[in-house]
């Protein structure tokens, strides 16, 4: 397994992460004892870096990656949570006040049987006003590092944009990572346009979901999809075309999102300790580049076509 360090934080954390929010049955119904195992996999077999969120099933996969971080020393891995955005009951909420985000870092920690974070997230930004996000949230998050209650602080977002306007109106040295998804991809690689000017402020950058969200699968993208309709027929052609050829899309895309060397690492989620095997090898292994440059050229009538976050 490889290792890179996030930004200036000093967090050396493998290539390939473990995304927690299958944990909460955010994708697929949750056995909760193959989740719990497959974190266990995902530990044994390299992978230090662990990332969830309240909003997650709401709360559930937090709880759920609690039951298996108490197992796990605490040196063996790097947890990253999020405030902002939350749910209860299957209805969504926000909420970016700076006493919200305190409460919310404590309630985590419960939730997840530790005394600390290594790194807090504001989370999906798009949905807050950056005003507050940049006089509220993140100074009440850097007073929690201050304190020692978080290691580090970071922001995420779908909308690329918003990074550099709030990283461009709060302090130096306030946000040190940012978490993007869906950007770095078979479909879309428009996070490579900021990595200059995030390297330049010394921000860690973190990538999500190789898959984008399911679209990158033999097993069909998922009815709630977001994705334009165009862009989703492109995604089943490019899955056909690697499968014709003897490869899996899957493969491919993991295989690529893990070999960007300015991009720290990248998040995959799953509840299936097999998966976490598979991608493991997936992501040490160099893509195929004349499949990459048939699948990317397939993808050129969509390449970059983005959504709206829900």
């Amino acid at each position: 397994m490889e290792y890179r360090e996030i930004g200036k934080t000093g967090m050396r954390v493998s290539t390939i992460s473990f995304g927690a929010s299958s944990l909460g049955g955010a994708f697929h119904p949750l056995k909760e004892e193959a989740g719990i195992e497959a974190v266990y996999t995902a530990v044994d077999n390299g992978i230090n870096f662990i990332d969830v969120s309240p909003y997650y099933g709401h709360l559930k996969a937090e709880t759920v990656l609690g039951k298996a971080l108490k197992n796990i020393a605490r040196n063996r891995y790097y947890l990253s949570t999020k405030v902002g955005r939350y749910g209860k009951d299957g209805v969504d909420s926000w909420d970016y006040s700076a006493r919200k985000a305190r409460e919310s870092v404590y309630e985590s920690m419960e939730r997840l049987q530790v005394d600390s974070i290594d790194l807090i997230n504001v989370h999906d930004i798009e949905f807050a006003d950056l005003e507050q996000v940049c006089n509220e949230t993140l100074p009440a998050l850097v007073e929690l590092r201050q304190e020692g209650v978080v290691r580090h602080v970071g922001i995420t977002n779908l909308n690329l944009r918003h990074f550099g306007y709030v990283i461009g109106h709060v302090p130096a040295g306030t946000v040190e990572s940012i978490l993007s998804f869906c950007h770095y991809t078979l479909n879309d690689d428009s996070l490579t346009d900021y990595l200059d000017y995030f390297e330049s402020q010394g921000i860690g950058v973190i990538n999500a979901s190789p898959f984008a969200m399911g679209l990158l699968t033999e097993r069909g993208i998922p009815g709630w999809h977001p994705a334009p309709e165009a862009l989703k027929r492109l995604a089943v052609k490019a899955a056909a075309c690697c499968k014709a050829k003897g490869a899996s899309i899957e493969q491919l895309a993991v295989s690529y999102a893990a070999s960007h060397p300015r991009i720290t690492t990248t998040l995959f989620s799953t509840t299936n300790p097999e998966h976490v095997l598979r991608t493991i090898r997936y992501a040490a292994t160099p893509p195929d580049r004349e499949l990459l440059k048939e699948i990317q050229h397939l993808f050129k009538p969509g390449f970059r076509d983005t959504w709206v976050n829900s």
